[in-house]
């Protein structure tokens, strides 16, 4: 068996992975040429992704330069496609001009996939364009490329101009429009299908869910009779989503009946839901469950929900060696463990993380800010809290919220700190958010100060005036508070 017919060797696979220099890159080039590998679209993929890990196009032109024309082939650039590898694919693109290939039906629909996987719709459009007779498959390319894009317009002129469509292009199309948010036009292109596929289905059931609409995904849901792994994952997660856990544990259950072999999706959308209701049993439920399925606990969203579902149901230790366990951290991980600490009364474990996360090197979101400010906040921690969120502003340049400001307005309030927090809610820009007004009313009722209590609570009816919810808040503050009934009956009047 000749070198090229067999399986690549192992040395010259497993160095491409340790490849750090060009002088290894080009020692590897060496050794693939005369060991004749040419062949071997999976390594010379990788030899290519090498090559734009180093920015070295100049490496893979020379090394493409010397390949025999039947080694310039489709996968090869699709691989690159994958990546994606702009500089390398287009010193293929190059290789296969030279060698003649570059009016090759597959060579020029692999092109346009490359040029659309780098953002560059226009130059796929122009190899499209050049095409006499263009295959299904290279409608299907640029179709795709032009809704990856996010250009539904360019996708549908295209589409109208197709000779003959099949499901695939219905698919796209559709997917398209919801992946741009446009319902409307994605229902009104669904009713024109020929054949309304499952794979039509989950995606305008998946865009309902995203606004919230659960009425009409669910009446997509139970109009859909061949369902399959993700419309049945779709119906969970958008139920899980938008708050609806009880609902989302009701569509698991059918789909556990008719015995189903779950996916990560599945899987991820379950831990969500059980995370909102907090059952501790349940999520114990679901570990086992997905052992049972042979499911992957090192993929890294399931670890990442696991962590979630544990931490939020109050299984800090089985959270801990879970987190501990994963290979690399992430900010979703540590948020998710910060706020299983906050709920669970270890808001110092919580701050103690952040500062590990920072250390890891990881820049901390909106989502963890508000968590290490609520557990600044739970802790009574000052200091730290008006430094994290100086830091979120000066450092991350991240804006803060309204969220951000009541957690701090609430430190500060609990602290008898009450004029400061008066002060930094009179300098957030834009329209106060009524949570800081709350949260210094609360902190005014605590600390005695009925002047600013009045100011705080005036503030705080003028925002929502119809909320119902603030004059129960604020009967249920003052029930146990002798001195100020009469102020209370003042300011419901």
């Amino acid at each position: 068996m000749t070198p090229a017919a067999g399986r690549p060797s192992p040395p010259v696979a497993t160095l491409l992975g340790r490849c750090r220099t060009l002088r290894c890159l080009a020692q590897l080039h060496a050794r693939i040429v005369r060991l004749g590998l040419h062949n071997h679209h999976a390594l010379l993929a990788r030899f290519t992704a090498a090559c734009d890990s180093l920015a070295s196009p100049s490496v893979a032109d020379s090394f493409l330069s010397a390949l025999p024309s039947h080694a310039v082939p489709p996968s090869l650039l699709r691989a690159c496609s994958r990546v994606p590898c702009k500089p390398t694919g287009s010193a293929l693109h190059a290789a296969a001009i030279r060698l003649g290939l570059d009016a090759d039906l597959f060579v020029r629909t692999a092109l346009i996939q490359f040029y659309g996987s780098c953002s560059s719709a226009g130059a796929s459009r122009m190899l499209f364009d050049s095409m006499v007779i263009p295959s299904e498959v290279s409608w299907t390319a640029i179709i795709m490329v032009y809704v990856d894009c996010g250009d539904i317009v360019s996708a549908r002129e295209l589409f109208d101009r197709m000779p003959h469509r099949n499901v695939v292009h219905w698919n796209a199309m559709v997917g398209g429009y919801v992946k741009c948010g446009d319902l409307e036009s994605a229902r009104r292109l669904f009713e024109e299908m020929p054949q309304r596929t499952a794979s039509a289905h989950t995606s305008l059931i998946g865009g309902y869910a995203k606004v919230g609409n659960m009425q009409v995904a669910k009446m997509l849901f139970d109009k859909l009779h061949d369902r399959d792994v993700l419309s049945w994952s779709a119906m969970i997660s958008g139920y899980a989503q938008n708050g609806y856990p009880g609902e989302a544990l009701r569509v698991f259950n059918e789909f556990h009946e008719k015995d189903i072999c779950p996916d990560e999706l599945v899987i991820v959308a379950l831990m969500t839901a059980c995370s909102q209701l907090g059952n501790i049993m349940l999520a114990k439920w679901i570990e086992g469950y997905i052992t049972t399925y042979s499911v992957d606990m090192n993929n890294a969203h399931v670890l990442a929900g696991l962590i979630n579902m544990n931490a939020k149901c109050g299984n800090m230790e089985r959270a801990t060696v879970l987190f501990e366990s994963m290979p690399v951290r992430d900010v979703f991980s540590y948020c998710s463990m910060m706020q299983g600490h906050c709920l669970h009364g270890s808001a110092n474990k919580a701050v103690e993380l952040f500062s590990r996360m920072l250390l890891e090197g990881l820049s901390p979101d909106n989502a963890v800010f508000t968590v290490v400010l609520t557990a600044c906040n739970h802790a009574g921690l000052v200091e730290e809290g008006k430094k994290y969120f100086a830091m979120m502003k000066n450092e991350y340049l991240i804006m803060p919220s309204g969220d951000h400001y009541a957690c701090l307005v609430s430190l500060l309030g609990r602290s008898g700190m009450v004029r400061d927090a008066y002060e930094l809610i009179k300098s957030m820009p834009g329209k106060p958010h009524p949570g800081s007004w709350g949260a210094l009313l609360r902190g005014c009722i605590l600390q005695g100060d009925i002047e600013l209590g009045k100011v705080a609570a005036r503030k705080l009816f003028e925002i929502e005036p119809d909320n119902a919810g603030n004059y129960v808040t604020l009967s249920n503050i003052y029930a146990n508070i002798d001195r100020w009934p009469m102020f209370l009956k003042l300011e419901l009047k």
